[in-house]
């Protein structure tokens, strides 16, 4: 009878001990799924129109994006508002993909705006992008062709003086 009581007693340490187990899974996997719905809450961030001051500014850029006014007109583009998402929350992911995304076409922006001869307009833009990435070879290559642009439009500038100043010195 004793080998009886000892089995029994035997089986009920085990029983509780598998049940412990068990429970302890369960709560394991309950505070785990717990945690990861809220750390996916937090990674998610801000949307835009979620009613904080994120959200709008993540809908004004959203806005500028789709309209394609990636470095102007000054305050309503897609980096200065992105840039103001930054500063309200520094690790907001969605500001971050998008000014990355937004990267390349900025820079075709600039050189076409060098192109067209707005010289200061593309410094101004070429600024905002080097406040994104200040070491970026793309803009180092757009800041030479500016000051190219330059030396040119100051050499036109000098020739033109120096024919008015010869036909007005022929004239006298």
């Amino acid at each position: 009878m004793s080998s009886s009581v000892s089995l029994t007693a035997s089986r009920r340490g085990l029983l509780f001990l598998v049940l412990g187990a068990v429970l302890l899974l369960v709560i394991g996997g309950g505070l785990w799924y717990a945690r990861t719905q809220t750390s996916g809450k937090e990674a998610a961030g801000h949307t835009a129109n979620d009613g904080s001051e994120v959200g709008v500014m993540l809908d004004l850029a959203d806005r500028a994006y789709r309209e394609q006014r990636l470095v102007s007109p000054v305050g309503s583009n897609v980096y200065e508002f992105y840039f103001s998402v930054l500063q309200l929350d520094p690790n907001d992911a969605i500001a971050q993909k998008r000014l990355r995304e937004a990267f390349k076409p900025a820079c075709d922006v600039v050189e076409s705006t060098i192109n067209g001869g707005g010289l200061d307009e593309a410094q101004r833009e070429l600024s905002l992008l080097r406040q994104y990435d200040p070491h970026n070879y793309k803009l180092a290559l757009l800041g030479s062709v500016l000051d190219a642009q330059r030396v040119i439009e100051r050499r036109k500038h000098e020739a033109e003086a120096a024919r008015i100043q010869a036909q007005q010195a022929g004239g006298n």
